[in-house]
C-alpha cells in the first residue's frame, strides 16, 4: 500500500483501489537514524567480550550494529563480577531493591519510543505487537515492585509443639542466575524475566539472542539508572553451542526460553549440578470456537491469537478448532479480516504484522505451507511470501483440510499459519486439543461463561484463556505462567515467579521443653506421651 492508498482495516472489505496485505506506509526513520555509533557504544560497554560480530535487521538483512563476542573465559569473568556484586545486592533491603523496579517502571513508559524502534529493527515485528513487550515489562515491574516484600518477608509457621516450638520461613537468593533468553520476544523474555530475579536479592548472568541484543542491553542500561548496581547485571553474547553451556555451567540457577529439545538440554546440564532451572519451551497451542461463540469477536480473536508477531510467539495459536454448524461462517470472517491484513516496515504504528524474523523461520514457514499443499490442503488465505515487502515477509495463512501426515498438523510452526479443523461435541473438542505433547497455551470461546471456564479446565495447558488468544492469562501477573508436558518446568509471574530464585530455609527454635524424654519420663512414656498429644492435636483440628 502506498501513501495515497487508504488503510485497509481488519474485517472490512478493501476499499477501491487497494490490494490487500499490502504493505503498510513506510515510516520516516531508517535504521541508521536509530542504531547510532554512539548507541551502540553506550549499550555496550558493559558486555564481556573479546571477539567481535554483528547482528542485522530483518526489514532489509542490513547489519544493525557491530557487537563484542563473548568466550567461555568472558563468561567466567562475568560470573566473577556478578558474584561480588551479589554479596552486597542481597543485603540491600527488599523495599530498596522493590524501588528499583517501580523507577524502571517509569522510565519504560517515559522512554519506550526508543525501545519499540530497536525491538522493531531486531525482530521485524509490527510497533503494536513490539508495545505489547512494552505493556508485559511495565506489569511485572509493577507488581515485583509492589508486591517483592510480600512474597519474600520471613513467614511464621506453626511447629512440631504448639507453644514450644517456634518456626520461622526465610527466603534467600539463590545467588547468580543464568539466564538464557530468546530472540522472538528481546525485552519481555529477557528483563521481564530478570527482574523478579533482581528484586529477591540476585546477580544475573544473561546471554540475549546476539540478533536482538540491543533490546535487553537497551533495558539494561535503563535499570542501572534506575539503580540497579551495573555488576548486578551481566550480559554475554556469542553462539548459543558455544557459550550457552557455559552459563549454565557457572549458574546457581538456570532460567530459559526457546525450543525443547535445547531446553532438555538445558535441564540436563543443570541436573548434573544439582541446580535449579525453569523452561518455557514450545508449544501447538489450540483455540476452540464453540457453537455459541460470537462469531464476529472470535474471528477478530484469531486475528490476534495467531498473527501477532507473526506468528513467533511461543503462546500464539497454531490449531484452530471450530464447531462443524459454524465453521463455514466463521472461516468466511475469519479468512476475510485475515486477507485485508496490512503487511509492513514502518518505524511507526499502522501496520497490522510484520515481517519474520530470518531465514531459517522463513524456510520452516515455506515449508510446511508447501508440504501441507502438496499433500492436500486449501489455502484459504495467504500462502506466499512477501520479498517485494522485505526478505522474510511471509503473508499470514489458514490452511484448511490439514491431516496428520503434515508436518504442520503436529510440529510447531513458530510463524502466520495456523490449520482450520472441525469438531462436533466439546469432549471431541478438549480431546483434538490434548492431542499433542505440548501444553502451553489455549484458547476457548463461548458466549457461556461457566461453560467456557469448564471447558478450559480439561485442557492440559499452563494457561486457558478463555474469549481472548493470549494476552489475558499472560498479563494477570499476580497469577503464574508456563508449560505442562513438553511445553516446559517452572512458572513465570505470581509468587512462584519470583519464589523460584529463592532458596527456602526453615529455622526452628526449641524452647523450654526438647523434643525428647524430659522431667523424668523414660522412653516408653514419653512416646505414650507423644501418642497423646498428637491424637488431642488432631481433635483440636490442629494443622
Amino acid at each position: 500500500m502506498t501513501d495515497t492508498q487508504a488503510p485497509v482495516q481488519p474485517g472490512t472489505d478493501a476499499p477501491t483501489g487497494t490490494n490487500p496485505l499490502a504493505p503498510a506506509p513506510t515510516g520516516a526513520r531508517t535504521a541508521a537514524d536509530v542504531v547510532t555509533p554512539e548507541l551502540v557504544a553506550q549499550l555496550t560497554k558493559g558486555v564481556v567480550g573479546s571477539g567481535r560480530t554483528a547482528n542485522h535487521t530483518p526489514f532489509t538483512g542490513e547489519k544493525l550494529a557491530d557487537l563484542p563476542e563473548s568466550t567461555p573465559e568472558d563468561v567466567e569473568k562475568a560470573y566473577a563480577r556478578a558474584r561480588v556484586a551479589q554479596a552486597v545486592w542481597e543485603q540491600t533491603p527488599v523495599r530498596q531493591r522493590a524501588a528499583v523496579l517501580l523507577r524502571f517502571h517509569d522510565l519504560v513508559l517515559a522512554r519506550q519510543a526508543e525501545v519499540l524502534d530497536l525491538i522493531q529493527l531486531e525482530t521485524g515485528k509490527a510497533r503494536l505487537h513490539a508495545h505489547e513487550e512494552v505493556q508485559a515489562v511495565a506489569v511485572a515491574a509493577r507488581h515485583y515492585g509492589r508486591m517483592a516484600p510480600r512474597y519474600l518477608k520471613p513467614k511464621r509457621h506453626a511447629g512440631a509443639m504448639p507453644t514450644l516450638t517456634k518456626v520461622t520461613e526465610l527466603r534467600h537468593a539463590r545467588g547468580v542466575v543464568g539466564q538464557i533468553a530468546p530472540w522472538n520476544y528481546p525485552l519481555e523474555l529477557s528483563v521481564g524475566d530478570a527482574i523478579p530475579a533482581f528484586v529477591a536479592g540476585n546477580a544475573v548472568v544473561m546471554k540475549p539472542d546476539t540478533e536482538t541484543c540491543l533490546t535487553a542491553l537497551w533495558a539494561r542500561d535503563l535499570l542501572i539508572e534506575a539503580g540497579l548496581p551495573a555488576d548486578v547485571f551481566q550480559v554475554v553474547l556469542g553462539e548459543g553451542p558455544v557459550i550457552g553451556p557455559e552459563v549454565v555451567r557457572h549458574a546457581d540457577y538456570v532460567s530459559f526460553t526457546g525450543s525443547t529439545r535445547t531446553g532438555r538440554e538445558v535441564a540436563q546440564g543443570a541436573a548434573a549440578r544439582l541446580v535449579g532451572v525453569s523452561l518455557e519451551l514450545g508449544g501447538k497451542n489450540a483455540m476452540l470456537v464453540l457453537e455459541d461463540a460470537d462469531i464476529e469477536k472470535a474471528a477478530a480473536g484469531a486475528v490476534r491469537a495467531c498473527f501477532s508477531s507473526a506468528g513467533q510467539l511461543c503462546i500464539s495459536i497454531e490449531r484452530l478448532y471450530v464447531h462443524e454448524s459454524i465453521a463455514d461462517a466463521f472461516v468466511e470472517r475469519f479468512a476475510a479480516r485475515t486477507k485485508a491484513m496490512r503487511l509492513g516496515t514502518s518505524l511507526a504504528y499502522g501496520a497490522d504484522m510484520g515481517s519474520l524474523v530470518g531465514e531459517r523461520q522463513l524456510e520452516t514457514v515455506t515449508k510446511h505451507v508447501d508440504e501441507a499443499v502438496a499433500k492436500g490442503a486449501k489455502v484459504l488465505a495467504g500462502g506466499t511470501a512477501r520479498p517485494d515487502i522485505g526478505p522474510y515477509f511471509y503473508e499470514p495463512t489458514i490452511l484448511d483440510g490439514v491431516e496428520t501426515p503434515m508436518a504442520v498438523c503436529s510440529e510447531e510452526t513458530f510463524g502466520p499459519v495456523v490449520s482450520i479443523y472441525r469438531f462436533r461435541t466439546d469432549d471431541e473438542a478438549v480431546a483434538l486439543a490434548n492431542s499433542t505433547p505440548y501444553g502451553l497455551n489455549a484458547s476457548v470461546w463461548t458466549r457461556s461463561a461457566a461453560r467456557g471456564r469448564a471447558v478450559a479446565a480439561r485442557v492440559r495447558c499452563g494457561t486457558v484463556n478463555v474469549n481472548e488468544g493470549y494476552a489475558s492469562a499472560y498479563g494477570s501477573v499476580q497469577s503464574p505462567m508456563g508449560g505442562m508436558k513438553d511445553s516446559g518446568l517452572g512458572r513465570r509471574h505470581g509468587s512462584e515467579g519470583i519464589l523460584k530464585y529463592t532458596e527456602a530455609q526453615t529455622i526452628a527454635q526449641q524452647r523450654l521443653l526438647p523434643m525428647a524424654p524430659a522431667l523424668g519420663m523414660d522412653d516408653e512414656k514419653y512416646a505414650e506421651f507423644m501418642s497423646r498429644s498428637l491424637r488431642v492435636m488432631k481433635a483440636l483440628r490442629l494443622r
